[in-house]
């Protein structure tokens, strides 16, 4: 039975590549398509998730939007891990650091996601599943960082499903060595988990939940490019 396009992607089969490099901001993926793509051609604008395909150094590559929260990248990564037979993909994505040597502008490899989300809930484990990165992925840009002199960090991060929260209990998630919060990167590695397929999350750190640092939204959408560049680096 052919899914595609489905209801939240407007492609046929074949028009995304096995690789996708996701930005929560469809505009960060427009911005990637623009500077990093050879002869990119839009493959969805469906509720404005702008979707590309082109190639990097001539290997063909995909990039989208994914959306806010673990609702909306669970819904298209799975789609696309599952109805367009994607292989790996990537988040690029900002966070709010927990750690003193992590400042705006670093990067945060996460190779684990701790979460206050019930996504896991759908699969019915007898226990708590710890979504987890590739390994082979996490390798390829934790050297990338050391290649290129970026100032990084890797480690478990948070992903919330509150960006305003009541009681956001910081000070418990930093005890236990948790670097930065995000809202993404649970559903992306459960997803791939599920699939038996490849995911990787890197983040540039936005703003500092301990020293009060931040970013602009422009900041965020144009010149965190130095995770961009350790994303492709991996196709």
């Amino acid at each position: 039975m052919n899914h595609t396009p489905t209801p939240h992607i407007g492609a046929k089969k074949g028009e995304i590549a096995k690789t996708v490099i996701m930005a929560g901001d469809p505009l960060r993926a427009k911005f990637m398509a623009e500077n990093f793509l050879e002869n990119p051609v839009q493959f969805n604008n469906v509720r404005g998730m702008l979707g590309f395909t082109g190639t990097y150094k001539g290997k063909p590559v995909s990039v989208m939007g994914h959306g806010m929260g673990i609702p909306s990248i669970g819904i298209y990564t799975y789609e696309l891990f599952n109805f367009y037979d994607v292989d790996t993909i990537i988040r690029v994505g900002s966070a709010g650091s927990l750690n003193t040597d992590l400042h705006v502008g670093d990067l945060c490899i996460a190779m684990g996601a701790c979460t206050n989300s019930n996504y896991g809930a759908q699969y019915e484990l007898p226990g708590t599943f710890s979504p987890i990165a590739d390994f082979g992925l996490l390798r390829g840009a934790a050297d990338t960082c050391e290649k290129l002199g970026y100032h990084y960090k890797v480690g478990n991060v948070l992903s919330s499903d509150t960006f305003y929260s009541e009681f956001p209990h910081n000070d418990k998630w930093m005890k236990m060595g948790v670097l930065a919060i995000e809202m993404e990167a649970t559903a992306l590695y459960m997803n791939a988990a599920r699939a038996g397929k490849r995911a990787l999350v890197i983040l540039t750190i936005s703003d500092h939940l301990i020293t009060g640092e931040v970013t602009t939204a422009e900041e965020r959408q144009t010149t965190f490019t130095h995770m961009m560049d350790v994303a492709f680096s991996l196709i």
